[in-house]
């Protein structure tokens, strides 16, 4: 029995040891505090960026023009394809015109007989007027014979009874040459009627654009005036983008634009530029339902790359300011407001409240609480407490 427990003894003795030998090598590994943590900084950095108005506009056509018929008649030709673009004055109809050349033709032929009887007019005019002065002579002549007592009176009577139905005569002719050149004028009025029918059996674009649908195919009939257009033209160079932005934007929009024009941006997906324009209107009634006013600018487009109904986001700037910032990344929210983690010169970092303003695309504007150098960490925040020792790690290539 002795020797059992001098035994256990023994053996008790190194496993004592050991565990005041683990309390002592402890010691000095929590003295010397928790290891750096690794994070990824952004120096802060002041630079001019621009004061810019974002929202989702949509693509309108500067004009848009339904082509009907002026003239009713059957289709005999289509000059364009559907879709293809086509310039002011090309041909895009051809309603059958026979039956506005015949029709042209007959106003001509009473155009010329009405100029006939003018002529016919003229010459019966002419004809009264010298029977007229003949006549005025003679009953001149008579007069004298009667005062000198030479004829009877009732030979006088006669001949000045025909000098003032003479005159009756001359009149009726200049009423006539008056009547038929009005029917010469109502003549030509016919002519350039039925001249301007054929005209119109020749349809032709109105403007520059690009067609839609044809939506009335050769031989079909159509109307005159109908309501249904034989295709619809488009103007899209220039090009509207229509957008609507919060009704507080409103001064400053107004302000600016009085200084000078506003660029606009229409930025379309899958595209690297954006399509560059400027600010062309604004509308006179703020939208009570929605709080909104609607804007819209306009665009060269000289590429096609803005297509009508498409939905682009518009950018616009107001002008261009200088302006503190650091990646968005590295602003993060709190119990008392957004606050950054700052990387002293010790390494060790400081929890700085700042005031956020506008964000950009990968940036923020810090409006108060960072100075332009300073470093702010953008990467390992979840690890960091005010104090904490970091580790500054570099990017890794890309």
């Amino acid at each position: 029995m002795r020797s059992l427990m001098l035994v256990v003894a023994v053996v008790a003795l190194p496993l004592t040891s050991t565990g005041c030998s683990d309390e002592a090598d402890s010691t000095p590994a929590r003295t010397a505090g928790p290891p750096p943590v690794p994070v990824m900084v952004a120096e802060v950095v002041q630079r001019t960026v621009p004061l810019q108005i974002i929202a989702i506009g949509n693509v309108q056509a500067y004009t848009t023009v339904a082509v009907k018929s002026q003239v009713a008649g059957e289709i005999a030709e289509v000059h364009f394809t559907e879709g293809r673009d086509v310039k002011r004055g090309d041909a895009l109809f051809t309603i059958d015109p026979r039956p506005f050349a015949t029709a042209l033709r007959q106003a001509e032929a009473a155009l010329g007989q009405r100029r006939a009887e003018v002529t016919q007019a003229e010459a019966n005019l002419a004809r009264d007027l010298a029977q007229r002065d003949m006549a005025r002579v003679q009953e001149q002549r008579y007069r004298d014979l009667l005062d000198k007592e030479l004829i009877a009176r009732e030979q006088y009577d006669q001949v000045r009874t025909s000098f003032s139905a003479l005159e009756a005569t001359v009149r009726a002719a200049h009423a006539a040459v008056e009547n038929a050149r009005a029917a010469v004028a109502a003549a030509e009025a016919a002519v350039d009627a039925a001249r301007l029918q054929h005209a119109y059996t020749r349809i032709r674009a109105p403007m520059d654009g690009r067609t839609g649908n044809l939506l009335a195919q050769r031989g079909n009939v159509v109307k005159g005036n109908d309501d249904n257009p034989l295709v619809v033209i488009a103007q899209v160079r220039p090009i509207y983008v229509s957008f609507s932005v919060p009704e507080q934007h409103l001064d400053a929009i107004t302000r600016y634009r009085a200084a000078g024009t506003l660029r606009a941006e229409a930025r379309v997906p899958e595209r690297p530029q954006p399509v560059v324009g400027e600010l062309t209107f604004i509308n006179n009634t703020v939208d009570a339902t929605t709080g909104t006013i609607q804007l819209k600018a306009t665009f060269a487009n000289a590429d096609g790359a803005l297509w009508p109904g498409q939905f682009v986001h518009a950018v616009l700037t107001l002008a261009n300011q200088p302006a503190v910032l650091v990646p968005s990344q590295a602003v993060q929210p709190g119990q008392q407001g957004t606050f950054v983690f700052v990387v002293q010169p010790d390494l060790r970092v400081e929890a700085r409240p700042v005031r956020v303003g506008r964000r950009l695309e990968r940036e923020s504007v810090i409006e108060e609480g960072l100075t332009p150098g300073e470093r702010v960490v953008t990467d390992g925040q979840l690890r960091l407490v005010p104090g904490a020792k970091v580790e500054i790690k570099l990017p890794e290539p890309a």
